[in-house]
């Protein structure tokens, strides 16, 4: 592998992030703040416990979950979008690196915005909430795998849009109802029977119940099933963008 042009492309990708520091770091931050405040304070003060946790600590989970998949699957669309706008992809598409290291050096990028988001809404929540983390070494993986993984989905999703309504469009109308109704506020024990089996084709259920397992030790599935569940879903993007690197399928549109 070319290591140094994975590094070339993560270098700009990375330095694009530090010119729009307000929008790219603070802005979700404040926007997950305000989720703590009103779901926290407001129905906290109504929902005392979820399986023996306090509603607020209960949620941080998901929230983490909800900034984090957005912001890895807009990232990374936006990322390989630009130079497909600009013209510069045909010069990247010239030049002497293959698929995987493309793919390597804008994920990498996404995904480590997306994970020092997640890590400072984590440190941020300590502020409005007494919380615990009983597998940190696992949290951190699983956060780590997620950013991948859903980078890897808006790297395709970048090659896929055309302008930039359809860039925005799946993120606003997939992945937020898919985390909001994937256990991120709630218990899926708290749904009656069929809305329970409906809720277990969310594939967004397996991460969040996985990572909320690290957090307290409790689980909706399986933590086994949420580590099958993810490592698929990060195979299937891979082997997608190598077909896609293969037919140039609108790389070049």
């Amino acid at each position: 592998m070319n290591l140094m042009a994975v590094a070339a492309i993560y270098r700009f990708e990375m330095a694009r992030t530090l010119r729009t520091v307000w929008g790219s770091i603070v802005s979700p931050v404040i926007s997950t703040s305000l989720y703590f405040v009103v779901f926290g304070a407001a129905i906290g003060s109504r929902i005392e416990e979820v399986e023996g946790v306090e509603y607020g600590a209960f949620i941080v989970p998901g929230l983490i979950m909800l900034t984090v998949l957005m912001q890895s699957v807009s990232n990374a669309s936006f990322g390989i979008y630009f130079p497909k706008f600009v013209g510069t992809i045909y010069e990247l598409l010239s030049a002497p690196v293959s698929f995987l290291e493309v793919t390597a050096g804008y994920v990498l990028a996404a995904a480590t915005k997306s994970l020092v988001i997640g890590l400072i809404i984590l440190g941020t929540a300590f502020f409005f909430v007494d919380l615990r983390i009983e597998h940190p070494v696992a949290m951190l993986a699983f956060l780590v795998l997620t950013c991948i993984s859903f980078s890897l989905l808006g790297f395709i999703l970048g090659i896929w849009a055309k302008n930039f309504e359809q860039l925005q469009l799946v993120p606003l109308l997939l992945i937020t109802p898919l985390v909001f109704l994937g256990g991120s506020f709630y218990s899926i024990s708290m749904l009656p029977p069929f809305w329970q089996t409906v809720t277990f084709f969310n594939p967004v259920v397996y991460l969040i119940s996985g990572f909320r397992w690290s957090f307290f030790g409790e689980a909706d599935v399986a933590i086994g099933l949420s580590l099958i569940a993810i490592v698929a879903f990060t195979a299937i993007c891979l082997a997608v963008i190598w077909w896609i690197f293969r037919t140039g399928w609108r790389l070049r549109k």
